[in-house]
């Protein structure tokens, strides 16, 4: 079983920063493949960004690209997402998931195995 727990959301201003944060309570971390999906008010949950577990290879939504930044440290079992620019529309439950590193940099939820409980993030304009 794995565990991810995130933190680092909060209330932000509009073209301000925040830095999301995801440790996973695995031994073979290095091994999955990690995303972070994020979800509105009424809205589906959609899919941010995704970095694979062997290459630190990367993909980005088109609405995050530019902007967004995913990284991970294996040695520390987290996985970051760097927010910069950000936006009103940003706002919305940001969820980290961790899949297995057999699919490649997938951007569909039924990929992902495991999933955090959600830290929010409010934009203000």
């Amino acid at each position: 079983q794995v565990q991810l727990v995130e933190s680092g959301g909060g209330l932000v201003q509009a073209g301000g920063s925040l830095r999301l944060s995801c440790a996973a309570s695995v031994r073979t971390f290095s091994s999955y493949t990690m995303g972070w999906f994020r979800q509105a008010p009424g809205k589906e949950r959609e899919f941010a960004a995704v970095i694979s577990w062997r290459d630190d290879e990367t993909t980005y939504a088109d609405s995050v690209k530019g902007r967004f930044t995913i990284s991970r440290d294996n040695a520390k079992n987290t996985v970051y997402l760097q927010m910069n620019s950000l936006k009103p529309e940003d706002t919305a439950v940001y969820y980290c998931a961790a899949g297995p590193g057999g699919i490649y940099l997938p951007r569909v939820t039924s990929a992902y195995v495991y999933w955090g409980q959600g830290t929010q993030v409010t934009v203000s304009s």
